[in-house]
This record gives C-alpha cells, sequence and structure tokens, in this order.
C-alpha cells in the first residue's frame, strides 16, 4: 500500500443491460476518467421505487478511479444512462496494491502510461 492511496475510489453503476454497461464503460476509460471499468452482468436487484418493491436484472460497474474524477464520471454516466436517476455510489479505496495504485492514478487524467507488474 502506498501513501497516496487515499485518493483512489471504487464508483458503481447499475445499468439495465450490457450494452448501456459497455457504452459507459468505454466512456468513461475513453475519456480517461477510470483506468478501468469491471462489468458484472446478472445481478439481480430488489428495490422500492416510487412506493413500489420492484426486482429487475441488471450489470453492475466498477470504475477504478481518484477523487479527482469522481464529479467527471456522474455527469457522464447521468448523460449517457437511460434511468432517469442512476444509481452511481463512491466507496473510498482503502488499500490497493503499490503497482496498480499507481497504475489507476497515472491511467486517470494523465499522459504517462503505467504497466502492472
Amino acid at each position: 500500500m502506498t501513501a497516496t492511496d487515499s485518493d483512489l475510489r471504487l464508483v458503481t453503476v447499475t445499468c439495465p443491460d450490457l450494452d448501456t454497461a459497455k457504452t459507459i464503460a468505454r466512456l468513461l476509460v475513453g475519456r480517461r476518467l477510470a483506468a478501468c471499468v469491471n462489468i458484472m452482468p446478472g445481478v439481480t436487484s430488489v428495490y422500492r421505487w416510487k412506493g413500489e418493491v420492484n426486482e429487475d436484472a441488471e450489470v453492475f460497474l466498477f470504475a477504478k478511479t481518484t477523487d479527482d474524477y469522481v464529479e467527471s464520471i456522474f455527469t457522464a454516466v447521468v448523460a449517457n444512462h437511460p434511468y432517469s436517476q442512476p444509481s452511481i455510489e463512491v466507496v473510498p479505496i482503502v488499500a490497493a496494491g503499490r503497482g496498480v495504485a499507481r497504475w489507476i492514478q497515472a491511467e486517470t487524467g494523465g499522459d504517462e502510461s503505467v504497466s502492472l507488474p
């Protein structure tokens, strides 16, 4: 773990289908807002919306980024998501391998590319 890990974030997003998830993932990585976005299909979400309990199949995204890009990720997801209120949450990454932490920092907005060890 490195001392600079405190700025690392994991942004989670639920999407209605794989095509939407891939579009958003490519957008975030392409704009260098996230170093990597993991896509997990086959998620079942049970939630209350407008007074009713709903159950839907969704796709979960995990975007690895830094605190500097969280607001831009929110803006990009909202602008490109079919839901009127997309579920977007941010979780601090409290520990990461030194190489992974440097890679996330370098690949988000930076000009220098860092390979994983």
